[in-house]
């Protein structure tokens, strides 16, 4: 359906959108360096330019199966209004930066789809909502962070028990390679899962306003695009929540950072060639509890974790009612 837009208004969502996507790399740029930073792997500067050039990388590596999910799996492409796209995004950026403020390692992109559910659900009531992209990214809520801690765990004992032999010094300069790699794995992961989503977005904007040609697809100027707001984002840091994930949830060490990000990659990887929005910010969290886990229960403080938990659980119904709210009130004008 063609929802016709002044090309200024037109352009100005695309602008917001890429705004999100900037706001989403500051947010999760913790998601991709708190465990090199927390080792002092890294200083946090370089850290974050390596971060950075790990959200672009992934230009070159990733499909585009997420984006798609977000632009036609969430809410019926031709309910998609351009009064949807500005509730879905403002809701979303209300979320991330309430959370930034507060140093809350919530989740971006179940920001975004709340969003999205809530301007479409105010806008075509429920039955706009396409069930499948909506059940498998609500589910993902709950698998990610728990096959994140799953396989976190086993990492963590499966490689104590092959560096049982090894001395101390020669294991300790192992891990410190293997966590550089599997950093830069999980910052191409990062940048591939949450700027698919944004561009998601900026496609079904195009398409609903009659500025895409054929069938729905992401042009490749929006792939760039977003690729490189989420670059530039996550170059401007994210302090607050990087000392959260880091150093509140449980201590790290190279050894741990490396099994933690290497879970973190598996569980984002995967989700993205399912097609699934999934949170990095989930799959990070329950990766770092499942190192701590590892060595003794008490090593995980847990009063931070079920804080974080909390923030997951009440993301998708907040930035719906803020999506929906911006919704109406465009409608008003």
């Amino acid at each position: 359906m063609d929802h016709s837009l002044a090309l200024p208004l037109l352009f100005g969502l695309v602008a917001l959108a890429l705004a999100f996507d900037f706001l989403n790399g500051l947010h999760d740029a913790a998601n991709a360096i708190a465990t090199v930073v927390a080792t002092r792997l890294l200083s946090p500067v370089v850290a974050v330019l390596f971060a950075a050039a790990g959200n672009f990388a992934a230009y070159f590596f990733m499909g585009l199966h997420v984006a798609e999910t977000v632009g036609k799996g969430i809410i019926n492409v031709d309910a998609v209004t351009p009064s949807v796209v500005f509730g879905a995004l403002v809701g979303a950026m209300f979320w991330n930066v309430l959370t930034w403020i507060k140093g809350i390692p919530s989740s971006s992109s179940h920001a975004l789809i709340g969003g999205l559910l809530g301007a479409g659900i105010a806008h075509g009531g429920f039955a706009v909502v396409e069930s499948s992209g909506t059940i498998k990214t609500i589910a993902a809520i709950f698998v990610s962070p728990v096959l994140g801690f799953a396989i976190a765990m086993l990492m963590m004992l499966v490689t104590s028990w092959l560096f049982k032999g090894v001395s101390p010094r020669q294991s300790n300069g192992a891990f410190k390679s293997l966590h550089l790699l599997s950093s830069a794995a999980y910052s191409i992961s990062h940048g591939g899962n949450d700027a698919q989503k944004t561009m998601g977005i900026i496609a079904v904007l195009l398409y609903s306003t009659g500025h895409m040609t054929g069938e729905f697809h992401v042009p490749e100027w929006v792939v760039l695009s977003c690729y490189l707001a989420i670059s530039l984002g996550t170059l401007s840091g994210g302090w607050k929540i990087i000392k959260t994930m880091g150093s509140k949830l449980t201590k790290l060490n190279h050894h741990s950072g490396f099994c933690a990000s290497t879970a973190g990659s598996i569980v984002v990887f995967g989700a993205s060639a399912l097609g699934i929005p999934v949170s990095t910010t989930h799959a990070i969290t329950g990766s770092i509890v499942g190192t701590g886990a590892a060595r003794r229960a008490s090593a995980v403080r847990w009063s931070v974790a079920s804080r974080v938990i909390v923030a997951w659980f009440i993301t998708i119904p907040a930035s719906a009612a803020v999506g929906a709210l911006f919704y109406t009130i465009t409608r008003a004008f």
